[in-house]
């Protein structure tokens, strides 16, 4: 039994012998490693994304200003119970003095609370979408029972950085269709050199009877086994590299850093671009074999 891909003696003579032999295989390998790093790029943008816009784009901080301690502990105890009686407030967490503490200490250093400086009150709360789209009254709500109340919107803060997100996954889809064209365009030019170097013997088997598409096939199965290979060095280079960089990533200990990681379904599509990468080189192989072939003859 013959495989689909098995080269043929008549195959072997036209084209290069020998598994990843020539300059094309490895060719391929180089374009199937940028293309797996810009869209490994591209999908850990886009789920950053989604977890900080789903995650903290809809949770608002209320912070207490105020100089009197007694004041201020008593509009914070208002606050909270203002938001855990609205409609659409999911979650109420009053932020721990210590907590508070460690963020001011690089500024005000650790004898600021033995000084009596005056610290605020922050409470974080979770709002749903349309309690969210809502804010204003929110606001007002927690404004008419704690005066010193300042409402910082996270979405509002997050804006540019969601912007910057989303430019970037489109910077990578880019650079993925690029490399795609450019994994074609090779494949074009290594095809076309193949036909003028063996045009006599593609001659002698259109005399012997043999169609565009008998010589088209000799073509496009060598491509797809060098695609095929080349596409799964690259690949497996192009994940060492992810490896490597995730667990950078994991060493530094940041959440948004961590955030722009490779869900599982990332990792499925990545695994589907060798073989996409073969089956785009053949049919590319197959389709330039024919059109040249026509205009030779």
């Amino acid at each position: 039994m013959t495989l689909p891909f098995a080269a043929t003696p008549a195959e072997r003579r036209l084209l290069t012998e020998g598994r990843l032999s020539g300059p094309m295989p490895w060719v391929i390998a180089i374009m199937m490693f940028l293309t797996v790093l810009a869209a490994a790029g591209g999908l850990a943008l886009n789920h950053a994304a989604s977890n900080v816009t789903g995650s903290i784009a809809q949770r608002i901080t209320v912070q207490i200003v105020e100089a009197n301690p007694d004041i201020r502990e008593q509009q914070t105890r208002a606050a909270m119970a203002t938001l855990q009686a609205m409609d659409g407030v999911n979650e109420v967490i009053r932020v721990p003095d210590s907590e508070i503490d460690a963020l001011m200490e690089p500024w005000i250093g650790a004898a600021g609370q033995e000084e009596g400086i005056p610290v605020p009150t922050m409470i974080d709360a979770d709002l749903d979408a349309e309690t969210h789209a809502d804010l204003e009254s929110v606001e007002e709500a927690i404004l008419a029972v704690a005066p010193a109340a300042r409402v910082d919107d996270h979405a509002q803060f997050l804006a540019p950085l969601a912007g910057l997100i989303g430019s970037l996954t489109w910077l990578a889809l880019a650079l993925v269709l690029l490399t795609a064209s450019a994994l074609a365009a090779s494949v074009i030019l290594a095809v076309r050199a193949a036909l003028n170097t063996h045009r006599a013997t593609i001659e002698v088997l259109h005399l012997m009877g043999a169609t565009d598409v008998q010589i088209a096939r000799l073509f496009q199965r060598r491509i797809a086994i060098d695609a095929l290979l080349g596409g799964i060095v690259g690949f497996l280079c192009a994940i060492i590299v992810l490896l490597l960089l995730g667990q950078r990533i994991g060493a530094v200990g940041s959440e948004l850093l961590g955030s722009a990681s490779l869900p599982l379904w990332g990792w499925f599509t990545l695994l589907l671009l060798p073989l996409l990468g073969a089956v785009m080189s053949t049919f590319v192989a197959r389709f330039t074999v024919i059109g040249v072939l026509r205009k030779m003859l």
